[in-house]
């Protein structure tokens, strides 16, 4: 967090009202669509388009007890955050909290002053080992006396309860834990803030399906992959030394993750650098070829070249027109390289000193005429990212992606 955290005070008794915040917002987009409080969903639907299915059948992603769980995390706590000085360490004068409580109940009382102020969070749930794992629904008992009416703990308070694998509820019992936890989680979020997420084998597939609903699959980022010792237990076959680190932004396309650079990265590598390059040239089915002039000025990589036009007869442009591409085997027959080159390509100091048209199935073609369109200059893309366009030595065309964000942050983390 940016801003230097005070205390909380303990009158901050009650969390956002999720839903009433929800409705007022869909009060200032569609106005006839609430009356008297409530939401009319017949008219919602029909301001949004109600096109009749010829089936209800539809991808989803669902579970026994996921309304329950969508409604708790919408529901607000009437909890308290207490400050214990007596237990601190220059308590006047931190800047840092440390909390212990449910971490449900926590993070809505965290709402009231921290609602989208939070830049990072990092989650580490359980893994559902079937090991020490329970999250109550109802804290109207103390935490303490609701796992000793529930026999999860003993009468020294050591914990004896888990949620085994033989228990049919195995997944759904994880999924109603981290499902609230993750929608109140994204609500502390900053619009350019970022989430970690812990996880192993057991859940990741459904971890994966939660966090793209909660947070948009658009907004996903990486999943890390963690090398560890890994555990030896019942390990017969194949020793599993790896985690995962799930990554969301709230919106990827602000997120900034910083410049990481990853010790183990080769010196040679092409992460070091601050640009990516590639010829556009690119032949095939998916690639139809089309003309494109180069204007006068267009950059070269050296300073001069002279080449001369490489074009081939009429019967190469048939047999493409017959096909609607340029294969493989019409390149090793006419011979040719490319770009095709329908006049001569001759630059002087680095430009280009008269037009000259050439001819190839593309990739990136419409931000190569972008980039033409705007005097040879470099263009932004959404990300961010600078891009230009330049000619080699031998006539092939390459773009030149400068990169706003670091890209040497591997995915397998050591």
């Amino acid at each position: 967090m940016s801003d230097t955290i005070k205390p909380l005070a303990e009158e901050d008794g009650e969390s956002k009202d999720l839903v009433a915040e929800n409705v007022e917002k869909l009060k200032q987009i569609f106005p006839e669509c609430v009356t008297d409080g409530k939401i009319d969903f017949e008219v919602l639907k029909e301001e949004l388009g109600d096109f009749k299915q010829v089936s209800d059948e539809r991808y989803s992603f669902t579970w026994n007890g996921k309304s329950q769980a969508r409604k708790l995390a919408m529901s607000p706590s009437r909890g308290t955050l207490r400050p214990c000085p007596e237990e601190s360490v220059n308590w006047e004068n931190t800047e840092h909290l440390f909390i212990e409580g449910d971490n449900l109940e926590v993070l809505k009382l965290l709402q009231r002053s921290y609602h989208k102020k939070v830049k990072m969070i990092y989650i580490d749930p359980p893994y559902n080992t079937g090991k020490d794992f329970i999250y109550p629904d109802n804290y109207r008992n103390s935490i303490n006396n609701y796992l000793s009416l529930t026999g999860q703990i003993d009468e020294d308070g050591k914990v004896i309860s888990s949620n085994p694998e033989t228990n049919g509820r195995y997944h759904t019992d994880w999924l109603n834990m981290i499902y609230p936890r993750l929608k109140v989680s994204r609500e502390l979020l900053t619009d350019d803030g970022i989430i970690f997420i812990s996880c192993n084998d057991n859940e990741i597939g459904n971890l994966r399906k939660v966090t793209d609903e909660v947070f948009g699959e658009e907004n996903f980022i990486a999943n890390l992959i963690w090398n560890s010792e890994g555990h030896t237990d019942n390990q017969y076959d194949v020793k599993v030394n790896h985690e995962y680190i799930l990554t969301y932004a709230k919106n990827s396309s602000i997120a900034e993750l910083g410049h990481v650079v990853d010790p183990n990265t080769r010196e040679e590598s092409n992460l070091w650098k601050g640009y990516a390059e590639n010829s556009i040239t690119k032949n095939g089915p998916g690639n139809p070829p089309s003309e494109v002039t180069l204007p006068a000025g267009f950059p070269v990589a050296s300073e001069e070249i002279e080449l001369a036009s490489n074009e081939p007869g009429e019967e190469f442009y048939s047999e493409v027109k017959d096909i609607g591409y340029i294969s493989r085997q019409l390149t090793d027959s006419f011979k040719i390289s490319y770009p095709i080159r329908k006049d001569s390509m001759i630059a002087r100091n680095g430009k280009l000193v008269e037009p000259c048209r050439v001819y190839s199935g593309w990739a990136n073609v419409n931000k190569l005429k972008k980039f033409i369109s705007n005097s040879c200059s470099r263009i932004i893309e959404e990300s961010g990212d600078e891009l230009e366009f330049y000619l080699s030595e031998n006539g092939v065309i390459y773009y030149k992606r400068h990169r706003k964000r670091a890209r040497n942050i591997l995915s397998v983390l050591k």
